[in-house]
């Protein structure tokens, strides 16, 4: 199920990584600003992380960002089954 019917969307917001450089991810909002985006201790380590976000970076991808905490969302625009039946 995808989130544009649900209530949670308004605290997500696009970004397109633009700048990936250890230990700071720069992003462009939908909106046009420039965000840093907050890595939790586990992403700061992981080198499979960083791996994926310069690649993400360079494929110009839109991602989901929390528009509070600029943390990135792992479970992109859906919910998970547990979720869906909540909100259903």
């Amino acid at each position: 199920m995808l989130l544009d019917s649900d209530k949670k969307i308004k605290n997500i917001m696009n970004a397109q990584i633009v700048k990936v450089f250890y230990p700071f991810v720069i992003a462009r909002s939908e909106y046009g600003s420039l965000i840093k985006i907050r890595l939790s201790k586990e992403e700061l380590t992981d080198p499979l992380f960083w791996e994926s976000i310069r690649n993400v970076s360079q494929e110009r991808l839109w991602v989901p960002v929390g528009k509070n905490y600029h943390q990135l969302l792992d479970n992109d625009w859906l919910l998970d089954e547990a979720e869906e039946t909540e909100f259903a």
